[in-house]
């Protein structure tokens, strides 16, 4: 075994060289490996292959070198955007002082395996409730402003804003192009997802893409995409347009449309249709207030045609004898009171006069009063000099006892 090299110094340090060779020793070490990622570049030059693998969830890419020799072994055919699983040996190269893995097995990743990992996070979803139809968002009726997320140039494109336009010409689009395959789809979507929501001017937005197969629409499974769109204020349409591999972002969108088209139509409402569908309330209405006043008219007509209506004098003339009646009577009953209680009164006078002293004294008598008002009783009350007041009917006389 080599003698170690002793700590380098600032008086001291190690060649390059010497640091090249113990990385390359070092590197030698770690052998072959399996690794997983997607083709993010595949070029190739002479029939040897140079490619970059990167990682499926992280910022993170390796540079892949492919000999013809390996690349003659191999029945598949891959291209940028593939999932694969690749044998290598990380190689460190001295004179450029470049890392690179040399691969010797490439294979495309299972579709068990892939079906496998969306249905691990599709279960993860549903845990936490991210499918639930309680928490997606209604659409507006008549959106003013639509956020179409889509590729440049693509049919979905133009099928959405032909056939939202064709149904309410004056429907707007703010569209943000982004890949919608490929290593970039699951990030530019996210953003422009993000971007479109932030905007207070769109009522809704629409994820719309052609089909494809089912590699192609992986982008659209995204967990970082999936959460975005569950996270988005503004309602989204997902359109991806394939109805065998639904990816799950038609799950947590607030609406699945099959195709692009299908979304613009039942995302803008048909102008015509609305229309006419105004036009039939409005018979409707018309139709049933008419029938309501000419009811009521009918009811009026009928009660003014019944006798009290028609003619209403004859109430207060069939009453007017009887009014008549009751006066006259009331009247008698009247003066026949007054003569009962006159006779009452004279009656109770008599008594009364028969009753008083005075009639006494009209009589001859009279009453002997005290100095204190007291009537002479016995003569005993009244000694020899007592003044007395005698009382008479038509007055008093002062004498004095003897």
């Amino acid at each position: 075994m080599a003698a170690p090299n002793p700590p380098t110094t600032a008086e001291s340090p190690w060649p390059v060289a010497t640091l090249s060779v113990k990385l390359k020793e070092y590197i030698d070490r770690l052998g072959t490996v399996w690794v997983e990622g997607e083709l993010a570049q595949w070029n190739v030059r002479a029939g040897n292959v140079y490619a970059k693998l990167k990682d499926l969830e992280q910022d993170a890419t390796l540079d892949l070198r492919i000999w013809s020799s390996v690349m003659a072994r191999t029945t598949e055919e891959f291209k940028q955007g593939d999932r694969v699983i690749a044998l290598v040996k990380p190689d460190f190269w001295i004179k450029g002082g470049v890392l690179s893995m040399q691969a010797f097995e490439l294979r495309h990743v299972g579709l068990g395996d892939l079906l496998e990992r969306l249905e691990r996070l599709r279960r993860q979803l549903v845990s936490e409730g991210l499918f639930d139809a309680a928490r997606k968002r209604p659409l507006p009726f008549l959106p003013h402003c639509i956020g179409l997320v889509t590729g440049r140039d693509s049919d979905a494109e133009k099928d959405v804003i032909r056939n939202a336009q064709l149904r309410w010409p004056e429907v707007r689009f703010k569209i943000r192009y982004a890949a919608v395959q490929g290593e970039r789809a699951a990030a530019d979507v996210t953003a422009a997802i993000r971007e479109l929501d932030a905007d207070p001017e769109v009522d809704v937005i629409i994820v719309a893409r052609g089909g494809g197969d089912f590699q192609n629409l992986l982008p659209f499974s995204d967990e970082t995409l999936l959460r975005t769109a569950a996270a988005a204020r503004t309602p989204i349409v997902s359109a991806i347009g394939h109805e065998a591999d639904r990816p799950l972002l038609d799950e947590v969108a607030d609406l699945r449309a099959s195709t692009p088209t299908d979304a613009a139509k039942r995302v803008v409402p048909d102008v015509a249709e609305e229309l006419n569908r105004v036009e039939q309330a409005r018979a409707r209405m018309t139709s049933r207030l008419t029938g309501l006043v000419a009811t009521e008219v009918d009811r009026i007509a009928q009660l003014r045609s019944r006798p009290a209506l028609a003619e209403p004098r004859w109430i207060v003339d069939s009453r007017a004898d009887e009014l008549l009646r009751w006066v006259a009577r009331g009247s008698e009953l009247v003066e026949r009171r007054m003569l009962d209680a006159s006779s009452t009164i004279e009656r109770l006078r008599g008594q009364l006069g028969a009753l008083s002293p005075v009639r006494t004294l009209e009589r001859g008598y009279a009453i002997a009063l005290l100095a204190d008002g007291r009537a002479l009783r016995s003569a005993a009350d009244a000694p020899s000099g007592t003044r007395l007041t005698v009382r008479v009917a038509d007055g008093a006389i002062a004498a004095t006892a003897d």
